[in-house]
């Protein structure tokens, strides 16, 4: 089992610790006070579904974070450490966009005299503190990001040797699998939000939502599959379903400023609208990596993503590993150029 080894690696972890420890506990004071003061049928009105809605999404984010933070420096991998400060930064606006919708639901119930309306100058302070925890966060990750690619880099150097083009291939490879860890939080964010927002609407597109998610995770599954297989056949198949996700989002993007279903969307529009944005444009750029990786397939990259025995009993080769094959099973790490 993997532990960090190093000041950078510990510096690392112990940022996104406490960055999600204190985030959380911030989100769970918010929401203990909001659902505390709720009074007649809030639970029944949309704007009670809110606070929950925020705070489930924020548990999830700083976990699979958390996950994610393990397994890049696991691997030593300076494109998803990377990714995990632009992901870091998704959060913060996550977490600007979640301000103003819960000073709305606040004032919205407050009209209606099921929460008083003080929750919310009690609840301000926290929620200005968060994105500003998260900023710093950001800043943090990112220096530390630039002193492991540098530690990572002289890895490289002692057991990488590999001509340019093939480096490239690997390069667009471990970019490919790196969206896909992060589309599966984007893709399933969205989904989330809009079933707990919705939940009391019973049509086909919330039966299609629910049936999204398991089919979601399947198919991004299927993508490292097909990309590690090199299979031309899977890989068209997974192209063709990431362009009907794209219509999917926009679908749903256009669908909630349509004037008559503008009141079931309102409570969390904003944080939809940013899901959605960020979901479509990782879409694109998974379409376009796809694309690019099955052009190399079959130009010899496939022996060098095959898992290897390591020479160290505490790792083992996975799928965005490159072991240096001419030199035998030795530990193996790839950067940018």
């Amino acid at each position: 089992m993997y532990k960090p080894n190093s000041f950078w690696t510990w510096a690392f972890v112990l940022i996104a610790l406490v960055q999600a420890a204190i985030v959380l506990g911030f989100e769970a004071y918010v929401f203990a006070r909001f659902q505390s003061d709720l009074r007649g049928n809030a639970s029944r009105q949309e704007p009670s579904r809110t606070i929950p809605t925020f705070l489930t999404l924020y548990i999830f984010g700083f976990l699979y974070q958390l996950i994610l933070v393990y397994d890049a420096l696991r691997l030593k991998n300076t494109i998803q450490i990377i990714g995990l400060c632009i992901y870091n930064l998704g959060l913060l606006i996550y977490a600007a966009v979640q301000k103003d919708q819960i000073k709305q639901a606040v004032l919205d119930l407050a009209a209606t005299n099921s929460i008083d309306r003080d929750i919310w100058s009690q609840s301000q302070p926290f929620l200005i503190a968060i994105p500003c925890v998260i900023a710093l966060g950001t800043v943090l990750l990112s220096i530390v990001a630039w002193k492991l690619y540098d530690e990572f880099a002289w890895t490289i150097y002692k057991h990488i040797s590999a001509d340019l083009r093939m480096k490239r291939r690997y390069l667009t490879f471990q970019i490919y699998i790196a969206l896909l860890k992060f589309d599966f939080f984007f893709f399933l964010g969205f989904t989330v939000q809009f079933l707990v927002v919705v939940v009391d609407v019973h049509d086909i597109e919330f039966a299609l939502t629910v049936v999204a998610v398991p089919i979601t995770i399947v198919i991004l599954l299927m993508a490292a599959y097909f990309t590690r297989r090199e299979s031309t056949p899977g890989m068209i198949i997974i192209i063709v379903l990431y362009f009907a996700a794209l219509g999917y989002f926009l679908f749903k993007l256009v669908r909630m400023y349509e004037p008559k279903r503008e009141s079931i969307y309102l409570p969390v529009r904003k944080s939809l609208t940013t899901f959605a944005v960020i979901t479509v444009i990782l879409i694109i750029l998974t379409i376009i990596n796809a694309c690019v990786c099955t052009h190399n397939f079959n130009r010899g990259l496939k022996p060098h993503i095959s898992k290897r025995k390591l020479e160290s009993e505490d790792e083992k080769v996975t799928m965005t590993e490159m072991p240096n094959l001419a030199h035998g099973p030795v530990p193996s790490r790839m950067t940018i150029d």
